[in-house]
Protein backbone atom coordinates (compact mmCIF):
# COMPACT_ATOMS: atom_id res chain seq x y z
CA UNK A 1 0.00 0.00 0.00
CA UNK A 2 1.60 3.73 -1.12
CA UNK A 3 0.92 6.26 1.22
CA UNK A 4 1.40 9.99 1.34
CA UNK A 5 4.08 12.22 3.31
CA UNK A 6 2.50 15.61 4.21
CA UNK A 7 5.38 18.31 5.93
CA UNK A 8 3.78 20.54 8.27
CA UNK A 9 4.27 24.57 8.12
CA UNK A 10 5.14 27.49 10.96
CA UNK A 11 3.79 27.15 14.49
CA UNK A 12 4.47 23.44 14.88
CA UNK A 13 8.21 24.04 16.22
CA UNK A 14 8.95 23.25 19.63
CA UNK A 15 12.57 23.48 21.45
CA UNK A 16 14.00 19.64 21.63
CA UNK A 17 12.20 18.75 17.95
CA UNK A 18 15.09 16.51 16.33
CA UNK A 19 17.10 16.16 19.14
CA UNK A 20 15.86 12.49 20.75
CA UNK A 21 16.34 11.44 16.71
CA UNK A 22 19.69 12.75 16.31
CA UNK A 23 21.11 11.10 19.37
CA UNK A 24 19.71 8.02 17.74
CA UNK A 25 20.25 7.93 14.42
CA UNK A 26 23.79 9.38 12.67
CA UNK A 27 21.44 9.66 9.55
CA UNK A 28 19.27 12.20 10.85
CA UNK A 29 22.50 14.24 12.76
CA UNK A 30 23.77 14.13 9.37
CA UNK A 31 20.87 16.33 8.11
CA UNK A 32 21.52 18.72 11.15
CA UNK A 33 25.31 19.25 10.56
CA UNK A 34 24.28 20.03 6.57
CA UNK A 35 21.43 22.50 7.64
CA UNK A 36 23.95 24.26 10.32
CA UNK A 37 26.85 24.61 7.57
CA UNK A 38 24.36 25.49 5.03
CA UNK A 39 23.20 28.52 7.29
CA UNK A 40 26.15 28.94 8.71
CA UNK A 41 24.24 28.53 12.16
CA UNK A 42 24.42 26.32 14.96
CA UNK A 43 20.45 25.93 14.16
CA UNK A 44 20.09 22.21 15.48
CA UNK A 45 21.69 23.86 18.76
CA UNK A 46 18.79 25.79 18.47
CA UNK A 47 16.06 23.19 17.74
CA UNK A 48 17.15 21.29 20.54
CA UNK A 49 18.09 23.33 23.34
CA UNK A 50 16.27 26.95 23.08
CA UNK A 51 15.86 29.40 23.83
CA UNK A 52 11.86 29.19 22.49
CA UNK A 53 11.36 33.22 21.72
CA UNK A 54 14.60 32.66 19.28
CA UNK A 55 13.59 29.52 17.65
CA UNK A 56 9.85 30.94 17.26
CA UNK A 57 11.75 33.60 14.82
CA UNK A 58 9.99 33.06 10.90
CA UNK A 59 14.03 33.22 10.02
CA UNK A 60 14.55 30.12 12.16
CA UNK A 61 11.50 28.14 12.82
CA UNK A 62 10.78 27.76 9.11
CA UNK A 63 14.72 25.99 7.99
CA UNK A 64 14.04 24.73 11.67
CA UNK A 65 11.20 23.01 10.94
CA UNK A 66 12.31 21.60 7.60
CA UNK A 67 15.35 20.29 9.34
CA UNK A 68 12.99 18.37 11.66
CA UNK A 69 10.91 16.97 8.77
CA UNK A 70 13.97 15.63 6.47
CA UNK A 71 15.75 14.17 9.35
CA UNK A 72 12.42 12.01 9.77
CA UNK A 73 12.50 10.95 6.13
CA UNK A 74 16.54 10.42 6.12
CA UNK A 75 16.06 7.86 8.77
CA UNK A 76 12.81 6.27 7.62
CA UNK A 77 15.25 5.93 4.14
CA UNK A 78 18.60 4.96 5.27
CA UNK A 79 18.03 3.08 8.65
CA UNK A 80 14.22 1.56 8.04
CA UNK A 81 14.54 1.09 4.39
CA UNK A 82 11.47 2.97 2.89
CA UNK A 83 12.31 3.64 -1.05
CA UNK A 84 10.20 6.85 -1.73
CA UNK A 85 9.23 5.57 -5.51
CA UNK A 86 8.35 2.54 -4.30
CA UNK A 87 6.43 3.12 -1.09
CA UNK A 88 5.32 6.91 -1.52
CA UNK A 89 2.19 7.97 -4.01
CA UNK A 90 2.71 11.73 -3.57
CA UNK A 91 4.08 14.27 -1.18
CA UNK A 92 2.76 17.93 0.07
CA UNK A 93 3.75 20.62 2.68
CA UNK A 94 1.72 22.81 4.29
CA UNK A 95 3.12 26.27 3.57
CA UNK A 96 6.91 26.26 4.51
CA UNK A 97 6.51 22.13 4.76
CA UNK A 98 5.78 22.88 0.31
CA UNK A 99 10.00 23.24 0.46
CA UNK A 100 10.57 19.88 2.79
CA UNK A 101 7.95 18.18 0.74
CA UNK A 102 9.87 19.38 -2.69
CA UNK A 103 13.21 18.41 -0.76
CA UNK A 104 11.98 15.16 -0.14
CA UNK A 105 10.57 14.37 -3.85
CA UNK A 106 14.30 15.40 -4.46
CA UNK A 107 13.90 18.77 -5.98
CA UNK A 108 15.73 20.72 -4.16
CA UNK A 109 18.82 19.70 -1.96
CA UNK A 110 18.58 19.84 1.77
CA UNK A 111 20.99 22.83 1.38
CA UNK A 112 19.69 24.79 -1.37
CA UNK A 113 15.84 24.78 0.80
CA UNK A 114 17.25 25.35 4.22
CA UNK A 115 19.00 28.60 2.35
CA UNK A 116 15.85 29.51 0.40
CA UNK A 117 13.82 29.40 3.34
CA UNK A 118 15.94 31.15 5.54
CA UNK A 119 15.39 33.89 2.53
CA UNK A 120 11.78 33.44 2.83
CA UNK A 121 11.69 33.73 6.42
CA UNK A 122 14.01 37.42 6.16
CA UNK A 123 12.08 38.42 3.43
CA UNK A 124 8.54 37.83 5.16
CA UNK A 125 9.27 39.56 8.78
CA UNK A 126 10.59 42.72 6.33
CA UNK A 127 7.61 42.89 4.05
CA UNK A 128 5.50 44.55 6.76
CA UNK A 129 6.47 46.65 9.64
CA UNK A 130 5.69 45.16 13.28
CA UNK A 131 2.46 45.52 14.27
CA UNK A 132 0.64 46.79 10.90
CA UNK A 133 -0.50 43.43 9.46
CA UNK A 134 -2.43 40.66 11.66
CA UNK A 135 -4.14 37.15 10.76
CA UNK A 136 -7.18 35.98 12.47
CA UNK A 137 -8.63 31.87 12.36
CA UNK A 138 -11.92 31.55 11.65
CA UNK A 139 -12.98 28.40 13.35
CA UNK A 140 -16.23 26.53 12.09
CA UNK A 141 -16.48 28.78 8.97
CA UNK A 142 -16.49 27.16 5.26
CA UNK A 143 -14.43 28.71 2.86
CA UNK A 144 -17.00 30.69 0.68
CA UNK A 145 -18.30 32.32 4.42
CA UNK A 146 -15.08 33.25 5.21
CA UNK A 147 -14.05 35.03 1.75
CA UNK A 148 -17.23 36.78 2.04
CA UNK A 149 -16.43 37.83 5.24
CA UNK A 150 -13.09 39.13 4.63
CA UNK A 151 -14.32 40.98 1.14
CA UNK A 152 -16.51 43.07 3.61
CA UNK A 153 -13.84 43.64 5.73
CA UNK A 154 -11.40 45.00 3.50
CA UNK A 155 -12.66 48.84 3.05
CA UNK A 156 -10.01 49.64 0.59
CA UNK A 157 -7.53 47.85 2.50
CA UNK A 158 -6.17 44.04 2.79
CA UNK A 159 -8.37 41.24 3.78
CA UNK A 160 -7.28 37.92 2.05
CA UNK A 161 -8.02 34.19 3.34
CA UNK A 162 -4.59 32.86 3.68
CA UNK A 163 -5.05 29.00 4.57
CA UNK A 164 -8.25 26.85 4.13
CA UNK A 165 -7.03 24.43 6.27
CA UNK A 166 -9.71 22.14 6.39
CA UNK A 167 -12.29 21.03 8.96
CA UNK A 168 -13.77 24.26 9.29
CA UNK A 169 -10.91 26.26 9.85
CA UNK A 170 -9.98 28.93 7.63
CA UNK A 171 -7.24 31.94 8.37
CA UNK A 172 -7.60 35.47 7.41
CA UNK A 173 -4.13 37.78 6.70
CA UNK A 174 -4.23 41.12 6.27
CA UNK A 175 -3.80 44.87 7.09
CA UNK A 176 -4.20 44.97 11.06
CA UNK A 177 -7.56 46.87 11.22
CA UNK A 178 -9.32 45.18 8.57
CA UNK A 179 -8.50 41.91 10.04
CA UNK A 180 -10.16 43.09 13.28
CA UNK A 181 -13.09 44.08 11.35
CA UNK A 182 -13.51 40.47 10.07
CA UNK A 183 -13.09 39.03 13.55
CA UNK A 184 -15.82 41.38 14.54
CA UNK A 185 -18.15 40.33 11.58
CA UNK A 186 -17.65 36.82 11.70
CA UNK A 187 -18.83 36.53 15.62
CA UNK A 188 -21.69 38.33 14.16
CA UNK A 189 -22.27 36.05 12.00
CA UNK A 190 -22.43 32.88 14.56
CA UNK A 191 -19.28 31.81 13.36
CA UNK A 192 -17.84 29.05 16.14
CA UNK A 193 -14.84 30.90 16.98
CA UNK A 194 -13.00 34.15 15.22
CA UNK A 195 -10.12 34.79 16.90
CA UNK A 196 -6.89 37.16 16.47
CA UNK A 197 -3.37 34.62 16.14
CA UNK A 198 -0.33 35.85 17.63
CA UNK A 199 1.77 36.23 15.07
CA UNK A 200 5.07 38.18 13.60
CA UNK A 201 3.36 38.83 10.44
CA UNK A 202 0.37 38.83 8.00
CA UNK A 203 1.31 35.79 5.83
CA UNK A 204 0.16 34.74 2.32
CA UNK A 205 -1.95 37.60 1.47
CA UNK A 206 -1.15 40.57 -0.98
CA UNK A 207 1.00 42.27 1.92
CA UNK A 208 3.88 40.00 1.19
CA UNK A 209 4.36 41.07 -2.66
CA UNK A 210 7.62 42.32 -1.49
CA UNK A 211 8.76 39.17 -0.25
CA UNK A 212 7.55 36.73 -3.18
CA UNK A 213 9.63 39.29 -5.53
CA UNK A 214 12.49 38.28 -3.40
CA UNK A 215 11.87 34.64 -3.51
CA UNK A 216 11.55 34.96 -6.98
CA UNK A 217 14.74 36.11 -7.14
CA UNK A 218 15.85 33.81 -5.04
CA UNK A 219 14.22 30.61 -6.78
CA UNK A 220 16.08 31.68 -10.34
CA UNK A 221 19.43 31.20 -8.91
CA UNK A 222 18.71 27.79 -7.41
CA UNK A 223 18.68 24.60 -9.76
CA UNK A 224 15.22 22.77 -9.18
CA UNK A 225 15.06 19.32 -10.36
CA UNK A 226 11.88 17.55 -11.63
CA UNK A 227 10.31 15.41 -8.29
CA UNK A 228 10.77 11.33 -8.17
CA UNK A 229 6.91 11.57 -6.48
CA UNK A 230 4.29 14.04 -7.79
CA UNK A 231 4.65 17.27 -5.46
CA UNK A 232 0.82 18.93 -4.78
CA UNK A 233 1.52 22.58 -4.55
CA UNK A 234 -0.44 24.83 -2.13
CA UNK A 235 -1.79 27.27 -4.73
CA UNK A 236 -3.09 25.27 -7.64
CA UNK A 237 -3.74 21.74 -4.82
CA UNK A 238 -2.36 19.78 -8.05
CA UNK A 239 0.36 18.21 -8.68
CA UNK A 240 3.43 20.14 -10.01
CA UNK A 241 6.52 18.59 -11.77
CA UNK A 242 8.51 21.00 -14.36
CA UNK A 243 11.36 23.01 -12.63
CA UNK A 244 9.37 26.18 -14.03
CA UNK A 245 5.90 25.24 -12.45
CA UNK A 246 7.78 24.46 -9.45
CA UNK A 247 9.13 28.03 -9.25
CA UNK A 248 5.91 29.68 -10.32
CA UNK A 249 4.23 28.02 -7.59
CA UNK A 250 6.56 28.68 -4.90
CA UNK A 251 6.61 32.60 -5.69
CA UNK A 252 2.78 32.56 -5.78
CA UNK A 253 2.84 30.94 -2.51
CA UNK A 254 4.29 33.85 -0.51
CA UNK A 255 0.89 35.72 -1.19
CA UNK A 256 -1.68 33.24 -2.03
CA UNK A 257 -4.40 30.90 0.03
CA UNK A 258 -2.81 27.79 1.36
CA UNK A 259 -5.40 25.11 -0.08
CA UNK A 260 -4.71 22.98 2.07
CA UNK A 261 -7.97 21.02 2.45
CA UNK A 262 -8.27 20.85 -1.41
CA UNK A 263 -5.07 19.51 -1.63
CA UNK A 264 -5.75 16.44 0.89
CA UNK A 265 -8.87 16.30 -0.98
CA UNK A 266 -7.23 15.87 -4.41
CA UNK A 267 -4.77 13.43 -2.72
CA UNK A 268 -7.15 11.35 -1.36
CA UNK A 269 -8.93 11.74 -4.52
CA UNK A 270 -5.95 10.32 -6.57
CA UNK A 271 -6.08 7.06 -4.41
CA UNK A 272 -4.31 8.19 -1.08
CA UNK A 273 -5.73 6.28 1.96
CA UNK A 274 -3.00 6.83 4.47
CA UNK A 275 -1.36 9.95 5.25
CA UNK A 276 2.07 10.16 7.22
CA UNK A 277 3.24 13.40 8.82
CA UNK A 278 7.15 14.11 9.09
CA UNK A 279 8.79 16.17 11.51
CA UNK A 280 7.19 18.24 14.26
CA UNK A 281 3.28 18.00 15.36
CA UNK A 282 0.69 16.18 14.40
CA UNK A 283 -1.50 19.28 13.62
CA UNK A 284 -1.88 18.03 9.58
CA UNK A 285 -2.45 14.56 10.71
CA UNK A 286 -5.85 15.65 12.73
CA UNK A 287 -6.70 17.76 9.42
CA UNK A 288 -6.13 14.65 7.49
CA UNK A 289 -8.59 12.38 9.53
CA UNK A 290 -11.14 15.37 9.10
CA UNK A 291 -10.60 16.13 5.42
CA UNK A 292 -10.48 12.53 4.63
CA UNK A 293 -12.23 10.40 6.70
CA UNK A 294 -11.77 7.06 4.76
CA UNK A 295 -8.20 7.33 5.13
CA UNK A 296 -5.61 6.61 8.12
CA UNK A 297 -3.00 9.71 9.06
CA UNK A 298 -0.22 8.97 11.97
CA UNK A 299 2.81 11.76 12.95
CA UNK A 300 6.60 10.60 12.98
CA UNK A 301 8.89 12.51 14.74
CA UNK A 302 10.99 10.24 17.34
CA UNK A 303 12.79 7.64 17.69
CA UNK A 304 9.16 5.96 19.18
CA UNK A 305 6.97 6.64 16.00
CA UNK A 306 9.68 5.57 13.37
CA UNK A 307 10.19 2.09 15.37
CA UNK A 308 5.69 2.22 15.10
CA UNK A 309 5.70 2.93 11.70
CA UNK A 310 8.54 0.36 10.54
CA UNK A 311 6.13 -2.50 12.43
CA UNK A 312 3.62 -1.70 11.16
Amino acid sequence: MKFALVFPGQGSQVVGMGRSLAESYPSARAVFEEVDAALGQNLSRLMFEGPAEELTLTANAQPALMAASLAVLRVLEQDRGLDLAEHVQCVAGHSLGEYSALAAAGTLTITDAAKLLRIRGEAMQRAVAPGAGAMAALIGAEPAQAAEIAAEARQGAVCDVANDNGGGQVVLSGDAAAVERAVAIAQGRGIKRAVMLNVSAPFHCRLMEPAAEAMRQALAAVRIAAPLVPVYANVTAAPVTSPEAIREALVAQVTGTVRWRECVAAMAGAGVTRFLELGAGKVLTGLAKRIAPGATAAAIGGPDEVAAFSAA
